[in-house]
């Protein structure tokens, strides 16, 4: 079977869905992807597919380009095509994470040297459990009222609050720059940043600063968010309405322990 629609109609298809941009063009690079490996479509190169991905890439990503793609073969009324998405091991998950030492070296570090907007870009995150698509939407007018309210796509409000040492801080450095109102997070054009790019650049800062680029990314800090949430207020319920997991089983994950930390826990207790 040909490819029967082109990347435009599939991100109509997509938009028609209301997901978010972000999610739209990962989509689109699964598909890409695909067609940089394989002229047509057919079962058996979909399920070459998956195994390439699995071969070169992380269970998170092969989770995520095979759910861009099983959506594409939704699109073409394909379902019969699509693959199932592989097991991700609790373990290696959390393995993956920015240490809290780690998470501050890099704080400091960035707020002695600079660019001063990196710092709040890691501060932000690792203090609010903000995804990064959230993250490019703080405004300054949201460090007067201590937090910022997002509606999801089922009219689901759910607030994301600022901590106050974070919102002083903040507003400090949007004095220094005469910001009033609008973005925080911006280029030298005054263009909000993109999460591509703030990938890249959180990537560059680990390099220069030895810390292992693996566990700095975006979302790694949403992860320390919740672990250290959980470390000093262990309350479970609570820290999933601060993330926005609609089934507190989600948010579980952080209940468990890296395998570096049960090392240390063992060599510890076993004594015997």
């Amino acid at each position: 079977m040909k490819m029967s629609i082109d990347l435009q109609d599939f991100r109509l298809y997509l938009q028609d869905r209301k997901l978010s941009d972000n999610t739209i063009a990962s989509y689109l690079g699964s598909l890409r992807l695909y067609k940089s490996l394989y002229p047509t479509l057919t079962a058996a190169n979909v399920r070459k597919y998956r195994s390439y991905l699995i071969k070169h890439f992380r269970p998170a990503t092969v989770n995520q380009r095979l759910c861009g793609f099983n959506h594409y073969l939704d699109s073409l009324g394909k379902p019969e095509y699509k693959q199932p998405a592989v097991r991700l091991q609790t373990a290696s998950y959390l393995d993956a994470v920015i240490s809290n030492k780690d998470y501050l070296s890099l704080k400091r570090k960035l707020k002695k040297h600079g660019p001063e907007q990196w710092f709040f870009v890691v501060w932000f995150l690792g203090a609010t459990g903000a995804r990064v698509s959230e993250l490019l939407k703080f405004k300054a007018e949201h460090l007067s009222a201590g937090y910022m309210d997002l509606c999801s796509k089922g009219g689901k409000v759910r607030r994301i609050y600022i901590p106050d040492t974070l919102c002083r801080e903040a507003a400090a450095w949007c004095n220094r720059r005469e910001l009033k109102i609008g973005y925080l997070f911006v280029n030298r054009k005054g263009v909000p940043l993109t999460a591509r790019g703030i990938n890249s650049q959180l990537k560059h800062y680990a390099r220069i600063y030895k810390i292992d680029p693996d566990t700095v990314y975006p979302h790694s800090f949403r992860h320390r968010f919740a672990i250290n949430f959980l470390r000093r207020f262990n309350d479970i319920a609570l820290l999933a309405d601060l993330l926005g997991h609609n089934n507190v089983e989600t948010t579980r994950i952080y209940l468990t322990r890296s395998t570096k930390e049960q090392q240390v826990m063992i060599d510890r207790i076993v004594t015997w």
